[in-house]
């Protein structure tokens, strides 16, 4: 009796300490992710790998649940700043993205869950390598100023948005994340949009992206990490929420492009060192 409680106070406190940390490392993610307009989920997820020890395919999971909610609290937020007839005239540009978002997520989350894992973790280095990239450039050569469209209206923007949209579900579904560091500068870039109805013509796109790579995913048995998981998940979004909320507030504070270039400088070192490791740790188990 007395071993058992013994174990059990164990339990409570390792619990307590994982939410704890959970709290932490999603408050100083949303923080950031505030601070520039993202939900930071493509920086939850070497967290969720490296720090809290979840497989991969678990880890995106758990990344792609939280990330739901986020997003739907942020469409909601943002349409008491932009009013949803401003997005009204430009549903066409989110239509012709999402039109191929969609199926990318379908069929990349249909795949990740029949991937070894060491081929995910190499899919996944490279895709978080390549957000690294993007946030660099786009600190460096400003992608996110608002110019011409880069295409004019027709078959060729369409086929444009189709591709586009295509390849950044794959990249949504594979990793769990809202998308919205692609989907911006690519809104802005390829439809000449004002980057403030850029970030809620993402939601738009990102949202139903979601949704159907989480409906994928829950035919796979990795989607019970949702229900073995869920203290650590509840912790983690309360300080995601939170982290967001100030980030938010502080927005302004501190020069975007500093920011970005910092943020994908962070972003590279923990991908390269949590499934560099992973791999190792794969290959001589």
């Amino acid at each position: 009796m007395t071993a058992s409680r013994r174990n059990t106070v164990h339990m409570n406190i390792g619990f307590t300490s994982r939410g704890g940390q959970g709290f932490a490392a999603g408050a100083l993610i949303g923080l950031l992710g505030g601070l520039i307009g993202l939900g930071g989920a493509e920086f939850r997820l070497p967290v969720l790998v490296g720090m809290f020890r979840l497989p991969t395919l678990d880890a995106v999971i758990f990344n792609k649940g939280m990330s739901l909610i986020v997003v739907a609290a942020a469409l909601v937020f943002r349409a008491g700043v932009i009013p949803l007839e401003q997005l009204a005239p430009h549903l066409d540009a989110a239509l012709n993205l999402l039109a191929g978002s969609l199926a990318g997520a379908w069929w990349a989350a249909g795949h990740a869950v029949t991937l070894p894992r060491q081929r995910l973790d190499r899919i996944i280095l490279i895709l978080l390598t390549g957000l690294a990239a993007v946030m660099l450039s786009e600190s460096w050569f400003g992608l996110h100023d608002a110019a011409a469209p880069l295409l004019p209206a027709g078959l060729a923007r369409l086929g444009a948005g189709l591709i586009a949209g295509f390849g950044i579900g794959v990249v949504a579904a594979l990793l769990g994340v809202a998308g919205g560091e692609l989907l911006i500068p690519t809104i802005v870039v390829l439809y000449g949009l004002d980057i403030k109805l850029a970030g809620s013509l993402s939601l738009v796109v990102s949202l139903p992206t979601m949704l159907v790579g989480f409906a994928r995913y829950s035919r796979s048995a990795a989607f019970a990490v949702l229900r073995h998981e869920r203290p650590l998940f509840n912790w983690m979004l309360a300080g995601s929420v939170l982290g967001a909320g100030l980030g938010s507030l502080l927005l302004g504070q501190v020069p975007s492009r500093w920011l970005m270039a910092l943020l994908g400088l962070i972003l590279l070192l923990s991908a390269l060192k949590t499934f560099q490791h992973t791999h190792q740790d794969g290959s001589t188990a």
